[in-house]
């Protein structure tokens, strides 16, 4: 167990006073969008989206189920297997519903994509995708977000959910580890 985190934190990319901003105007935007709906369905990707859309939520004005799905692709540390599993499904059926997939960070787009085009099977009556992270020069497949919180370089991000093999999710800020930490 690691007590300090400057041990193993490079930098703080994204402090905790700018991600609460950004979120409140991220959900301005989907509270605009959204205002003529009678209900939306966030469906966030565990267990790295969960503190993302619980504060998220908390400023959406529109009436709103909050659903949860495991999809993972990670078989552990930091690299994707290409394979994408649905661990935990709906509860809800989305049939003619509006559908807010929400992510904590698009890297390749490969399990987002493959999500996608699960839940478009299901006869939605939107999909929208929202990410607090996005790492365009990463993506290997063409899908974009409607709405992001920041536009991140491509470097290992921790924090506000994001992990390292299951571990540093409860930091308040998004930070960059040391490569030291995960090339080991």
């Amino acid at each position: 167990m690691i007590s300090d985190t400057n041990e193993i934190i490079e930098k703080v990319l994204i402090d905790e006073e700018s991600l609460n901003l950004r979120i409140k105007k991220l959900a301005s935007y989907i509270n605009e969008h959204y205002k003529d709906e009678d209900t939306l369905i966030m469906v966030a990707i565990l267990k790295g989206s969960v503190m993302f859309m619980a504060e998220l939520a908390k400023y959406i004005k529109v009436d709103t189920n909050l659903e949860f799905m495991a999809v993972s692709s990670y078989e552990s540390g930091t690299e994707s297997s290409g394979n994408v599993k649905i661990l935990k499904d709906l509860d809800t059926d989305i049939t003619d519903k509006n559908v807010l997939i929400v992510e904590d960070i698009i890297d390749t787009g490969h399990t987002l994509l493959k999500l996608k085009n699960n839940l478009q099977k299901r006869d939605p009556k939107d999909i929208k995708i929202i990410t607090l992270l996005d790492k365009p020069e990463r993506r290997e497949v063409e899908i974009k977000p409607d709405w992001y919180g920041f536009k991140i370089p491509n470097e290992f991000v921790v924090g506000f959910g994001l992990d390292y093999d299951q571990r540093l999710r409860n930091l308040p800020y998004i930070g960059v580890l040391k490569r030291e930490v995960y090339e080991k």
